[in-house]
C-alpha cells in the first residue's frame, strides 16, 4: 500500500484521463495549482465533490448561453477545441466574470449525475440474479438521481468483444447502449429478468420537468464526451413516458417501508450504482443492518455497482436468516463502457 497521502485533485485528474476527458483533466490540473479556485470549489456542501461542482457550474452557465471564448473548448456546445490553445486561462477568466453565479451554484446544488451507460452493467447483473431467482424482482434503487437507470430494462444493450457483437439485447429499443466485454467470460444472456414493482429513494431527486434541474443534470456531463450527452437526451425523453415513482428523503429512513411493501410472491431487490461509496461508515453500517433485519423475514437481494477505492466492482449480495452471502460478479467501467465478467 502506498504511503502517499490521498490528494483529491490528483485523483480527479487521473480519473478524467482514464475515462477520456482531456478537457477536464487539463482544467482540474489548473485548478489544483490555483488556491483561489480550489477555495471557491470548497464552498460546496459537505460531502460534495469539489471538482464536479465547479466544473458543473461553469458548464451550466455555458449551456445557458454565456458567451465567452471558453465555449470553443466545449465539444457538446459545438466547440472545436482549438489545437495548441490552453483552455485553463480562459476558464480562469470565465470564473472571474461570472463568480457570483458560479458561487451560488456551488453552494446550493449537489451532484446528481445520472449516467445511463451504467444500465449496461445493470442488465448483466440482474440477469445473474434472475438465473438464481425466477420470481419477479421488485426493484428499489438507492440514489437514483433523476431515475434514468430505474428503467434500465427499457434500453437495449449491444455487448461486443474484439469488435464482434456477442449479444444484442432489445436492438429495436429507443436507446441502445454499447458495452465492451473484457476477459473470457460473459453474463448469462440466456435468462431475462422479470421486473415487478420499482421505486427510487433519493435525498435530492431531479425534477426533469424543471428547466434548472434538467440543465444541471446536463451540466454534470463531461463536455468533451458528446456521445454521453446524446445518450442522456434520449434517456430523458424515454423516462418522460415511463415516470417510475421516486420518493424524496433519506434512503435509510425510506428503505424499511419500501422493503415491507414488496408482495410475498416477489423478490425484494435493492440496487445502487456509484452512490453508496459516498455514504459514511455509519451510514453503510446502517444499510447493512436494515437489510440483515429484513432478511430475517424473507430473502433480500442486493445488486451493488460501486467504487471500492481501486476499481468499480459489481456484486450480488443475499441476506437471509442472518447470513450475508456476497458474490463478486464483475469489474466495470464507472460509465458502463466495458464490463469484465468474473462470475
Amino acid at each position: 500500500m502506498s504511503d502517499k497521502p490521498f490528494d483529491y485533485w490528483t485523483f480527479f485528474i487521473e480519473d478524467a484521463k482514464r475515462v477520456g476527458s482531456p478537457l477536464y483533466a487539463r482544467l482540474a490540473t489548473g485548478i489544483r495549482g490555483d488556491e483561489d479556485l480550489k477555495a471557491l470549489a470548497a464552498r460546496a456542501k459537505k460531502g460534495q465533490p469539489h471538482a464536479n461542482m465547479i466544473l458543473g457550474a461553469v458548464h451550466f452557465l455555458l449551456l445557458r448561453g454565456a458567451d465567452h471564448p471558453l465555449r470553443n473548448h466545449y465539444l457538446d456546445l459545438g466547440g472545436k477545441a482549438p489545437e495548441g490553445e490552453d483552455p485553463f486561462p480562459l476558464f480562469q477568466d470565465f470564473v472571474r466574470l461570472h463568480r457570483d453565479a458560479i458561487t451560488h451554484l456551488i453552494e446550493t446544488r449537489v451532484t446528481n449525475t445520472n449516467e445511463v451507460g451504467r444500465s449496461a452493467v445493470l442488465h448483466a447483473g440482474f440477469r445473474a440474479i434472475a438465473k438464481e431467482n425466477r420470481e419477479p424482482l421488485h426493484l428499489i434503487e438507492i440514489g437514483p438521481s433523476a431515475g434514468l437507470n430505474m428503467i434500465w430494462d427499457r434500453y437495449g444493450v449491444r455487448y461486443s468483444r474484439d469488435g464482434a457483437v456477442v449479444a444484442n439485447i432489445s436492438p429495436d429499443a429507443p436507446l441502445v447502449i454499447d458495452c465492451e466485454l473484457r476477459g473470457e467470460h460473459a453474463p448469462p444472456f440466456d435468462v431475462t429478468p422479470k421486473a415487478g414493482g420499482r421505486v427510487g429513494l433519493e435525498l435530492n431527486p431531479v425534477d426533469l420537468s424543471n428547466d434548472d434541474d434538467r440543465d444541471w443534470l446536463r451540466a454534470l456531463m463531461w463536455p468533451d464526451q458528446v456521445a454521453r450527452m446524446r445518450r442522456l437526451e434520449r434517456a430523458i425523453a424515454l423516462f418522460a413516458k415511463e415516470r417510475p415513482p421516486i420518493r424524496s428523503g433519506d434512503a435509510l429512513d425510506l428503505l424499511p417501508d419500501a422493503l415491507a411493501e414488496v408482495p410475498p410472491d416477489g423478490i425484494a431487490c435493492v440496487y445502487h450504482t456509484i452512490a453508496v461509496y459516498q455514504f459514511s461508515t455509519a451510514m453503510k453500517d446502517a444499510l447493512e443492518s436494515i437489510l440483515t433485519m429484513a432478511g430475517l423475514r424473507r430473502p433480500i437481494l442486493r445488486l451493488a455497482f460501486e467504487f471500492d477505492g481501486k476499481e468499480c466492482t459489481v456484486a450480488r449480495i443475499r441476506y437471509h436468516d442472518g447470513v450475508r452471502d456476497e458474490k463478486i460478479l464483475a469489474n466495470a467501467h464507472p460509465h458502463g463502457t466495458w464490463i469484465e465478467w468474473l462470475a
